[in-house]
């Protein structure tokens, strides 16, 4: 089986021979239900491949749909003109960098269609050429942008600038403002358009690049294309189910075992309140053609300008997971608010994983173990400013907890905390300082994304601070600042803690831990066992 690893040139794939996860029935009704549409969906999540079909689909290529679902359900295949522009591969960082993709692009589409000589702006131009297609061709335009926030992403929050008409302006700005007249066509070439098509990662609102033109179809959230990108759970055991046999093979377990393994690794994903598995295609793929259950997704690199809204945001990973939003926390990323969930969202390190109905409110929490183990990672990198490699001090983790060796364990978590700059743990109030120490300690346990992990877990007398399952062990934590392991111990004991374990056959181990303002690291560790 030859998987598509970074091909997102729908004929290449086909011509090719590599596996197609087939989606053209729902492509089918998505060109002849609508016409202009708007579509999020994190990086590497087959957005490209989505649109290219789409093309491939709207040039009337009937051959290579010969198969697939559409193929029993078209029935014209006609041409029609179209327009493709795609924003990945650039530095939009650099000015002038937007301006020479659109002239570019308007360049070669003028030179097919020809030029209005009175249309001079690159938002007259694109609506004459467009225009002139459909005269040309008797055929109304296709429009499919690909990435179209992508030159917004670039800049947004860098404080980057430059010159326009002698006065220096943020590029953000300036972008924002080149794009609102650019996709302004829209509106005004309405008569001139089949179909249009925008993904990205992130919806603006508020001065939006949105703005302009008559609002699209927003799609990310539709239950009836939540399958449009991604890889549902039955296209896995339909599509994939040899590869999952050689893992489980290579892994020594069975396949059923595997497929577990699979799901809590790469599965997890909802973009509807029907709450359709989806798979992270980029990641299940790359598992399959490598034969290694890895972080494939992640490794590729974080978005910058999350790394960058994070930086100055004072909201607390814990408080952000876990809670039931209003859709209009989430879907809309405001320009002039700095408020992490949306992009956090957005960007495919949330998602839906409940939803209430009759509130209209949706929980959000990570996907799966590679995104939080990662995104979490990220998060303690930059919070917590340690010159350790967290990464290598969470395997190590992983191996003491494994192994319930609790020193070991101890030791670890010292040596971490002790390496954070004192600057980053100097808090003025006792309540800022317990807040902190708190997190830290959440932090921390969320990298270790292989076991079950509660922090702040409600049970009837009270919350655990940390409870982590193993499959040998079951350690429950309290901890104490500037206090005693023993009162720490008595809480837990009181509290009934470990009462809700009482028929589990797993050795308990009850853990009371103290954190020392001063030091910034653990004064204090006892443990008992059942």
């Amino acid at each position: 089986m030859k998987y598509p690893i970074g091909i997102q040139d729908f004929e290449k794939i086909i011509n090719g021979g590599y596996v197609y996860v087939d989606k053209t029935a729902l492509i089918h009704q998505l060109v002849t239900e609508g016409n202009i549409y708007f579509l999020s969906r994190p990086r590497r999540f087959g957005k490209s491949l989505l649109v290219s079909t789409l093309e491939a689909y709207f040039q009337g290529k009937k051959d290579l749909f010969k198969g697939l679902a559409i193929d029993g359900l078209e029935t014209e295949w006609a041409e029609y003109p179209v327009f493709h522009l795609d924003f990945n591969g650039e530095d939009y960082t650099q000015s002038g960098t937007l301006e020479k993709v659109i002239e570019n692009f308007l360049s070669v589409q003028e030179s097919i269609y020809g030029k209005n000589p009175i249309d001079q702006t690159m938002g007259s131009r694109f609506m004459g050429v467009l225009h002139a297609a459909h005269q040309k061709t008797g055929k109304r335009a296709v429009v499919l942008i690909d990435e179209y926030d992508k030159p917004l992403l670039d800049v947004l929050d860098t404080g980057f600038s430059t010159i326009v008409d002698g006065e220096k302006r943020l590029l953000e700005d300036h972008h924002r403002n080149i794009l609102k007249g650019f996709y302004s066509v829209f509106k005004a070439a309405d008569a001139d358009l089949q179909f249009v098509l925008l993904t990205g990662v992130t919806k603006f609102s508020q001065v939006s690049v949105f703005s302009g033109f008559n609002q699209p179809s927003d799609i990310s959230l539709d239950a009836r294309y939540e399958a449009l990108c991604g890889i549902t759970e039955e296209e896995m055991y339909r599509y994939f189910a040899e590869p999952i046999e050689a893992l489980a093979q290579k892994y020594k377990c069975s396949t059923e075992e595997m497929k577990l393994r699979l799901k809590l690794q790469y599965d997890g994903y909802h973009f509807s309140d029907e709450l359709a598995d989806v798979y992270n295609p980029f990641s299940i793929l790359n598992a399959f053609d490598k034969k290694r259950i890895a972080d494939y997704w992640f490794a590729t690199g974080t978005p910058t300008y999350l790394i960058r809204l994070l930086n100055h945001t004072n909201e607390n990973l814990n408080e952000l997971t876990g809670i039931y939003y209003d859709p209009s926390q989430f879907i809309d990323y405001k320009a002039d608010l700095e408020k992490p969930l949306p992009m956090i969202y957005q960007s495919g390190y949330l998602t839906i994983k409940d939803c209430d109905l009759d509130m209209g409110t949706f929980l959000l929490d990570f996907p799966n173990n590679e995104v939080k183990k990662g995104f979490v990672t990220l998060v303690a990198n930059n919070y917590l400013q340690s010159d350790k490699d967290s990464g290598s001090w969470a395997r190590d983790i992983v191996g003491a907890l494994k192994t319930g060796d609790l020193e070991q364990f101890r030791k670890l978590l010292t040596s971490f905390l002790a390496d954070i700059p004192y600057t980053m743990r100097r808090k003025e109030t006792e309540r800022e300082r317990e807040r902190y120490f708190h997190y830290t300690f959440y932090l921390l346990m969320r990298m270790v994304s292989c076991y079950t992990v509660y922090t702040e877990k409600q049970q009837s007398e009270g919350r655990v601070d940390c409870i982590v399952e193993t499959p040998l062990y079951i350690y429950i934590f309290e901890f104490k600042l500037d206090g005693t392991a023993d009162e720490a111990l008595q809480q837990i004991e009181e509290k009934g803690y470990a009462r809700p374990y009482e028929a589990d056959k797993r050795k308990l181990f009850k853990v009371g831990t103290v954190f020392s303002s001063e030091t910034g690291t653990i004064s204090e560790v006892k443990v008992t066992e059942r």
